[in-house]
């Protein structure tokens, strides 16, 4: 196969190809160069090259007016099609088809113990925007429902997705008031004797925990599937559980769950607001993102000030 027709299956400089699609639906270099605030002589030059790399004449280049050839007929009526299309796509990327209702998805954990206790003062400020909170595990895809923003818990990295940091976590042992009192339990030497409560995910892990504040543990009597069920092990009285301090701080300032010890560890695990680039520029998810980052700045201010805090790196 020769060079020429390898070449020809490239496709052409997109700006001849622009700058002739205005020229032939206008009907005119001069009217393309007002539309597109350049020179007459800056088109005529554009569509030269595309000439020259097409190898065909695209316009009769008469005394007052342009005409297609043939050729250039059958190109515009492919680049009518192909800019129409993208100009829809662009329409449809930013384009918000239900701008009164919100539609959030995030983990069950933190949608249950953080973010729903919250909701009523996001509907205080946005009466007239209705939400929808969808839980679920797993990353949404948005092209294929109608969700307007992810809240996630992880390193950020979620392709084809922008994600912008909301706020970090802290991960400590919690348990009942009763389970401490039974066991005795008041600080992390303690939990060598105890049942933990244990996590399958990556960043629940007690093994990893007890190893970053140089402790020893029990056995993990129980293990879960998701902090919300560990949390509820420990309500229930069923052992110390790790907990996230975003799940755990209200049950703490209740009573319902006491902290052992001092100690934290900050993982590599964060909150992330995502979603596709151009929703973050729909109204309702701009108003959202505001009210929650100041809810996630005031939560901040909750972190006690005795915690001695660890930071744990990326394995």
């Amino acid at each position: 196969m020769s060079n020429a027709t390898e070449a020809h299956k490239r496709m052409p400089p997109l700006q001849g190809l622009y700058y002739f699609h205005q020229a032939a639906q206008l009907g005119s270099f001069k009217a393309a160069a007002d539309h597109l605030f350049v020179t007459a002589a800056a088109i005529s030059q554009q569509i030269r090259l595309l000439e020259e790399w097409l190898e065909t004449p695209l316009f009769y280049r008469q005394h007052r007016k342009i005409v297609l050839t043939p050729e250039g007929q059958m190109l515009f009526e492919h680049t009518q099609q192909g800019f129409t299309a993208i100009q829809n796509g662009l329409w449809l990327l930013n384009h918000d088809p239900e701008p009164q209702r919100l539609s959030l998805s995030t983990l069950p954990s933190f949608s249950q113990h953080w973010l729903v206790p919250r909701m009523n003062t996001f509907r205080d400020e946005h009466p007239d925007l209705s939400v929808l909170v969808e839980s679920k595990t797993q990353l949404q895809t948005f092209a294929q429902s109608s969700i307007d923003l992810c809240i996630r818990y992880g390193e950020g990295r979620y392709s084809d997705l922008t994600s912008q940091w909301l706020m970090d976590d802290l991960l400590y042992p919690v348990c009942h008031p009763l389970y401490q009192e039974q066991h005795q339990i008041h600080s992390i030497e303690d939990l060598q004797r105890v049942h933990l409560i244990g996590d399958i995910w990556p960043d629940m892990n007690w093994q990893r925990w007890l190893s970053l504040v140089g402790a020893k543990g029990g056995t993990t009597a129980l293990a879960y599937d998701g902090a919300n069920y560990v949390l509820e092990g420990a309500l229930s009285v069923q052992g110390v559980a790790l907990a996230r301090h975003t799940l755990a701080q209200r049950y703490l300032a209740e009573g319902k769950l006491v902290r052992i010890d001092r100690v934290a560890v900050k993982p590599t695990f964060r909150y992330y607001l995502c979603a596709p680039q151009g929703y973050f520029r729909r109204k309702k998810v701009i108003a959202f993102c505001d009210w929650i980052r100041r809810q996630a700045e005031a939560f901040q201010q909750t972190l006690p000030a005795d915690l001695t805090i660890i930071e744990a790196t990326s394995r």
